[in-house]
Order: C-alpha cells, then structure tokens, then sequence
C-alpha cells in the first residue's frame, strides 16, 4: 500500500526519483497519467490494468462524457520504468500539466501514488487541514466514519 509524503527534485531532462519506500508498491514498470487537480497520478500495473478496464468498459462511442474521461487518463498515460538511480522520466507533457518545475511532493494515496509541484501540495494541504472537520463530517453522512 502507497502510503506517506516525500520531497523530491525533478531534473532539468525530466527525471524524478521515486521514492524508495514506493518502489516495491509501485515494481519496476507503472503507469504515469494526469490526476485531477493538476497533480499526476502513478499506478502500480496491475491497478493501472484494473483501472484502464473500467474506463475501456465505458460507452465511449455514444457518450461524450465517457470519452473525455478515457482522453484525460488513457490518452495521457505513459509507461514508466526505473533507471538503476531509482529515477523515471516524466514527460513534458505531463510536467506542464502539473507545473512540475523543481521541488516535488510524492503523496502515496493506497492503490496509486500522486506526484504534486511542492508549492501547490502546500497550499492543497494547508486548505484541507483547515477544512478536515467538516470534510470528517460530510464523509461520515456519506457513511464513512473515522
């Protein structure tokens, strides 16, 4: 399970070392796509495969809302191995996507990991910590309690 939060630098071709404690979770080969909110999403294989098949399952041909779903994450993805430094590359595509320019956060999310520019994951946490009881409260009406 992905799980914690860890710094890291991207380099000026794109690289990124992943960190140790995701390499097990995440194997030699994962999938890189867009996340919502601008971050990037990171897939363990296996749950990439889990996921591409729920989105290949929609009726991508008739509705236009499943499609733009099947554009924004399979359209993006981007398979990524690790070097013998434990770094991948992160295409430029998806570094303008998530204004990856330097500093990075790692945040391991259970089934996939994410990856944030630093500057924004500070803002983003620093909202929810502010907003965690009343996030707490509507979870728990929605049937998940802590």
């Amino acid at each position: 399970m992905l799980k914690g939060e860890y710094s890291h630098n991207i380099d000026a071709k794109g690289r990124l070392i992943i960190p140790a404690k995701f390499r097990d979770d995440l194997g030699e080969h994962f999938v890189i796509t867009k996340g919502m909110e601008n971050c990037l999403y990171v897939y363990p294989e296996d749950e990439w495969n889990t996921f591409e098949e729920k989105l290949n399952a929609l009726p991508t041909t008739t509705d236009k809302k499943a499609r733009a779903l099947a554009y924004f994450f399979i359209g993006s993805a981007t398979d990524g191995d690790l070097d013998k430094q434990g770094r991948t590359l992160v295409p430029s595509v998806l570094r303008d996507f998530a204004k990856l320019d330097k500093e990075v956060v790692f945040i391991g999310m259970g089934k996939r990991a994410e990856i944030w520019d630093k500057a924004r994951w500070d803002e983003k946490n620093a909202e929810v910590e502010l907003n965690i009881e009343d996030i707490a409260s509507d979870m728990e009406a929605s049937g998940f309690s802590i």
